[in-house]
């Protein structure tokens, strides 16, 4: 039998570290996903960063103490030693730091969400890959929900004309705007509609609604919105429009945890396979977000610009 692949992980300051983990190192886990064990970590964490905080610790224990996992005191002697590297720190302003620290020792990277926080460091990290051919991939876990994928997969009733997809919006203040949750809504958004929104509207309400709705224009006409509420424990859906029918889908309903879903794509690029997004969507989806911001604090309609 093949030996699994070293998965090394830098960031233990999400649940996203222990939960990709057990999916990977338990085999009795109802939807392991197999080819890789996790077996080194670097804690790492944000000091101005509450969530980040006060998790790090925790979860770098458990990954430690339930799965044997070797705890690095830098995120370089995780790069060294593994074949593949999953950067889940949850400070996105920290990614390209990090990436630019470990991009010397030529890994494949999943670098989870936010890929950064600004389309600037995006569009570093893409460059620093580019020129040293480090394969890289970075998607929230919703693009790849059963209930989104299976849509998808459905042709018979015309193109996708337009796109409203729904979820929990919080705002947590060192991850700018959409950067922290708005981030997966709208990469629903994306999936269904794909690239090529050229315009971006923002608005929102305060108390007791305090919703949020993003409104896309696409430059074949088309138009997307990408809409939630800053309330703790609003459910993921979508409506996709197309040609001939409108379709509800409830993101929420499958059994498979989207963490599962996407963990399979990412162990098929670390495995050789080409990364399933090309970088020039998910810079799009940076810049998208970064757009949404900027209308959320002005008002205005403000273009990619791309």
């Amino acid at each position: 039998m093949k030996e699994p692949l070293k998965i090394g992980i830098i960031g233990t300051d999400t649940s996203h570290s222990t939960a990709f983990t057990e999916l990977l190192n338990n085999r009795d886990h109802p939807f392991h996903v197999a080819g890789g064990k996790v077996v080194s970590a670097f804690a790492g964490g944000s000091d101005d960063f509450e969530l980040s905080r006060s998790r790090v610790g925790q979860f770098a224990s458990k990954l430690r103490d339930h799965h044997g996992v070797k705890m690095y005191l830098h995120p370089e002697q995780v790069a060294e030693e593994a074949d593949a590297i999953m950067l889940l720190s949850a400070d996105g302003r920290i990614h390209k730091e990090i990436f630019e620290k470990i991009a010397v020792y030529k890994k494949p990277v999943f670098i989870d969400k936010p890929f950064a926080v600004s389309y600037s460091d995006a569009q570093a990290i893409a460059a620093q890959a580019k020129e040293m051919d480090i394969t890289i991939m970075s998607s929230s876990a919703l693009r790849y929900a059963k209930a989104l994928t299976d849509e998808l997969e459905q042709n018979d009733s015309g193109i996708v004309t337009g796109a409203d997809c729904y979820g929990p919006m919080v705002i947590e203040p060192t991850q700018r705007g959409y950067f922290w949750y708005g981030i997966h809504s709208i990469e629903m958004l994306y999936t269904l509609m794909g690239p090529g929104c050229k315009y971006v509207t923002s608005m929102r309400t305060e108390a007791p609604g305090a919703e949020e709705i993003i409104i896309g224009e696409w430059s074949n006409g088309r138009i997307g919105t990408a809409r939630g509420s800053r309330m703790v424990g609003t459910p993921f859906a979508a409506v996709v429009h197309r040609e001939n029918q409108h379709t509800f889908i409830d993101i929420d309903g499958g059994s498979k945890p989207f963490y599962a879903s996407l963990l399979e794509q990412v162990m098929r690029v670390f495995k050789g396979d080409a990364p399933p997004l090309d970088m020039s969507l998910t810079l799009e989806i940076i810049r998208f977000i970064e757009a949404a911001n900027e209308s959320r604090e002005t008002g205005k309609r403000i273009g990619l610009h791309m």
